[in-house]
């Protein structure tokens, strides 16, 4: 079996572990995390440090990743004094990312060991931007955010980074006729109450951030037969 989850922002990793058995997940299953894992909440570090041990979990590049991987001149060692010495643009990309939750993040490296941190940072710098998977005859694209600047025969490779990661998708938007586009990044509520902790389902993409981090339900998405789980 192949799920799909997304936007855990540092959600309880016990909670997580219980989603996943609830849906019966095992070692002959696979699933797909569509990035966001990291900041707001407390256990963002401890998430990755978890998916780096897990053979059958993929993480998929989320905007907040990214946020660390901007600010790597952190990591050689991350302290006060290093924060009170960068310069105007590192200052700037620091802010930006605590603006967005990431002080939690950076608190927790800070407290590991630097060879953890470097191996953290590695496994981030591996995650791909998508991936395109079959299951039982459908096509599926996994993304962050969808697809900005779609056309529908524009080579995935031609994409930047920024259209992997910032999209908002519209409820009229429509992406390929014979591939379902699934992503996260865009918490459902914003497209109305009636889908407020839900995942959201159209003809040719499937939203499944459903706010966990606003304290709505977190959700598993079985892309075999389309149940879906919630804790």
């Amino acid at each position: 079996m192949v799920y799909v989850t997304s936007d855990w922002h540092g959600y309880p990793l016990e909670k997580i572990k219980e989603l996943l058995s609830r849906a019966n997940f095992s070692q002959n299953d696979y699933c797909f995390v569509l990035g966001d894992v990291i900041d707001r909440g407390d256990d963002g570090v401890k998430i990755l440090e978890w998916l780096m041990l897990q053979p059958n979990i993929q993480l998929i590049l989320g905007n907040h990743e990214t946020f660390l991987l901007s600010n790597l001149f952190l990591f050689n060692e991350v302290n006060d004094e290093t924060i009170n010495q960068l310069n105007l643009e590192q200052l700037n990309l620091f802010q930006n990312w605590i603006e967005n939750g990431g002080k939690v993040t950076v608190d927790a490296l800070r407290n590991l060991p630097k060879d953890t941190r470097a191996d953290i940072v590695d496994y981030v710098m591996g995650a791909p931007l998508y991936e395109s998977i079959s299951v039982n005859g459908k096509d599926f694209l996994l993304t962050h955010s969808a697809l900005d600047n779609f056309e529908k025969h524009k080579p995935l490779t031609d994409y930047s980074e920024h259209d992997f990661l910032w999209h908002r998708a519209s409820l009229e938007e429509k992406f390929y006729d014979d591939v379902i586009c699934v992503f996260g990044h865009t918490p459902t509520a914003l497209y109305g109450s009636k889908y407020r902790g839900k995942i959201l389902k159209t003809d040719s993409w499937i939203n499944i951030d459903t706010g966990a981090s606003g304290g709505l339900p977190l959700a598993l998405l079985r892309l075999d037969d389309m149940k879906e789980f919630y804790l």
